[in-house]
């Protein structure tokens, strides 16, 4: 039955024996279905865009108007015709969606630490990137959490990586991406476990990184000349052979200049042929680089000088904006140099070494050979001398000499 839907014609219509439909003459699959019962209710026949029919549900005819009804299902049909399908349920954005298409280009671009958070957030969470965002909850944190206790991980470095977790889905929050925090309520540890300890080599340790360090040129160097030789039987183009005093690759000049000057690695990372002055023997550490904000100078012992003057040799790109240290890959700044590092660790048979605690074997040896506190603060560019007080104790003979300086002006 075909007729134009007023509210005077939906009021009379009588039920019969069965459900029947009342098709509108205005908008074509727009209709009154009329149950047995009596139940009227407007709906919209309709072919789904897999070309299926189906019946989509717009209310109760006795509580909606006719116009607005009819408005309602233009709407619907309008939508099925550009190919969507309005019953279909909403997409709701996964975590890991969120990371790598939303946060992480932003990250990168608008924060010094960028790289770094990128990849504390898919290295630790990557459990959640099949899970919706507003979805993640508490349970699931918690349940990682104890895992990476069990695995031995303090708790001011599990607290440190809820931190950045916590600060992306806020971010997400101020930006209208999903309504509230799944997670905020979620509390720190207490940190009762995580006393500052100051990491630094003993002399056989920083042996033996040595020796993996010079056996990994050494083994690259074979595999280069290896390689070589493979091109050349096959008449190929061969590799530039590595010179007499070039290194092998970045990893050791990076290491040597991390521990013989205590730059961070992001800074070091970010190093441009311009920020070093072999004049004056120093390296400049830009504030855009500087996790202080601010820029200092850091001064090249021999071992620092004569490292990047022999890769300021081998270098492919040495004008004053090029990266000292660029990607083999990319050419682009490296993130890291994690994986090298880990192979190195564990050729060196080296046991909890951070890279970062390149930085504390850095002070730690300077204030055991007699270094003043306030002078290693500087060289680490800390902003005040608390940070720098973990190292007091590796020089208790300072304290010692001090008292002993004092005395009476008469005998006892």
């Amino acid at each position: 039955m075909q007729t134009k839907l007023t509210q005077t014609f939906v009021q009379n219509a009588k039920p019969a024996e069965k459900l029947y439909w009342i098709r509108d003459t205005l908008v074509n699959g727009f209709i009154l279905s009329v149950s047995y019962g009596g139940k009227k209710t407007y709906c919209v026949d309709y072919r789904r865009p897999n070309g299926k029919r189906a019946t989509y549900k717009i209310g109760n005819a006795m509580l909606l108007a006719v116009a607005e009804a009819r408005e309602e299902a233009q709407k619907f049909l309008a939508s099925i015709e550009r190919g969507e399908d309005p019953t279909a349920p909403e997409k709701k954005l996964l975590f890991g969606e969120f990371i790598n298409d939303i946060y992480e280009p932003w990250v990168r671009e608008n924060r010094k630490s960028g790289d770094s958070t990128a990849y504390t957030l898919k290295y630790n969470f990557s459990f959640l990137f099949d899970t919706p965002m507003e979805e993640v909850t508490i349970a699931q944190i918690e349940k990682w959490r104890g895992k990476r206790k069990k695995d031995g991980l303090k708790d001011s470095s599990i607290n440190r990586r809820i931190t950045a977790l916590k600060a992306a889905v806020n971010w997400a929050v101020k930006r209208n991406i999903i309504e509230a925090n799944p997670i905020e309520k979620l509390e720190r540890l207490p940190e009762d476990d995580s006393d500052i300890k100051t990491r630094y080599l003993t002399k056989e340790e920083m042996a033996r990184l040595l020796d993996a360090l010079n056996a990994r040129e050494k083994e690259i160097r074979r595999g280069r000349e290896s390689h070589n030789e493979w091109l050349a039987q096959r008449g190929m183009e061969t590799m530039p052979p590595l010179k007499d005093g070039d290194f092998a690759d970045h990893l050791k000049p990076i290491v040597l200049l991390s521990l013989t000057t205590g730059v961070r690695r992001n800074s070091i990372l970010s190093l441009e042929w311009r920020d070093v002055n072999f004049d004056t023997r120093r390296i400049m550490v830009r504030k855009a680089t500087s996790k202080s904000r601010k820029q200092y100078y850091a001064p090249m012992n021999p071992i620092a000088f004569d490292t990047l003057s022999r890769w300021r040799c081998q270098a492919k790109h040495t004008s004053p904006g090029s990266l000292v240290f660029p990607s083999p890959k990319t050419g682009k700044k490296m993130s890291d140099c994690r994986t090298s590092w880990e192979n190195i660790m564990k050729a060196a048979k080296i046991e909890n070494f951070t890279w970062h605690d390149m930085r504390h074997d850095f002070a730690s040896q300077l204030v055991m050979k007699g270094v003043d506190l306030n002078t290693v603060r500087e060289l680490l560019d800390h902003a005040d001398l608390k940070m720098t007080l973990r190292y007091a104790h590796l020089a208790p003979e300072k304290t010692m000499e001090a008292v002993e300086m004092l005395d009476f002006p008469i005998p006892i």
